[in-house]
């Protein structure tokens, strides 16, 4: 059936005039906020089932084993040290990394300066609640204050922690972020605020709903201007029944601090009782005096 020359400029003239309205709906600032936040709350409960629904919600402890670049003051790369990181959420972590010869950009790395790396060896950093230990060469130490503060903030800015338990959190703000290109791939941006004034915004993929970018911008206590810490999540593989990311990389505004690799995961790993305590760091430098390979 063929339309008639005035059937087709009508045609052709109402889509002119809703092209702006097309438009229109997708800038974020030109929608209702109770909508925004609907649609905010709807792509993370589509974030929240890529990445495993109940599994990932469930998700207790993971320990992935792998790579971590040494990055040094410049941004440059300077090799990888193998690591065992390992997760009790919310708040207990703890990484053993294998240190060949000396080091030196370890004690960088991980934020503690004091560190024996003289012969490399096995270094294990632990974080509890407010507390944190090391343990290296010369046996178990106390972890800078700084250090735990430093641990402590991140835990509020883990992503993980924030979907699977704080979004629970009556006084967190939605809002819808708009589309975009991330990394090559579609996605949305959703808005979120918290009480902290912290302000989490997240890259959704629109096909996979996995988490492309986690952007987080806090204002430094030490210097008083805001800061923005990136962390890029790519290389997804299920394990466990989520979908964990075997590449991230961390920057803070715009440089690179931080990339690994990982090899493989385990999710809800069969860990000691006692795996996230100090009394273990003691236990296991009596076995290994500090040294690898033991």
């Amino acid at each position: 059936m063929r339309l008639s020359c005035k059937t087709s400029w009508a045609c052709l003239a109402m889509a002119i005039l809703l092209t702006p309205l097309a438009v229109r709906a997708q800038n974020p600032d030109m929608v209702a906020p109770e909508a925004s936040e609907a649609r905010a709350k709807q792509i993370l409960n589509q974030l929240i089932q890529g990445l495993g629904g109940p599994a990932y919600v469930g998700m207790t402890e993971r320990q992935c084993d792998g790579r971590r670049a040494a990055i040094g003051h410049n941004g440059a790369l300077a090799g990888y040290v193998q690591f065992k990181d390992s997760w009790e959420f919310p708040d207990k972590n703890r990484t053993d990394y294998i240190a060949h010869g000396r080091n030196t950009l370890l004690g960088y790395m991980i934020g503690v300066q004091e560190l024996d790396l003289s012969h490399g060896g096995l270094v294990i950093t632990l974080f509890s609640g407010e507390h944190g230990w090391t343990m290296d060469r010369g046996g178990v130490s106390d972890m800078p204050e700084d250090t735990v503060a430093e641990f402590q903030e991140a835990v509020q800015r883990n992503s993980d922690n924030l979907l699977r338990l704080g979004l629970k959190d009556p006084d967190l703000g939605f809002r819808w972020g708009g589309r975009d290109t991330v990394d090559l791939r579609e996605v949305d941006w959703v808005e979120i605020s918290d009480r902290e004034q912290r302000v989490f915004r997240l890259a959704v993929d629109r096909s996979t709903h996995l988490l492309v970018r986690s952007v987080v911008r806090v204002k430094d206590e030490n210097t008083g201007q805001q800061r923005e810490d990136v962390t890029i999540f790519t290389n997804y593989r299920p394990n466990g029944g989520v979908q964990v990311p075997m590449q991230v990389t961390r920057e803070r505004d715009g440089r690179r601090v931080a990339q690994v690799f990982y090899d493989s995961c385990q999710i809800n790993p069969p860990l000691a009782a006692d795996y996230f305590t100090r009394e273990a760091l003691v236990q296991r430098f009596k076995e290994t005096g500090g040294k690898k390979g033991k």
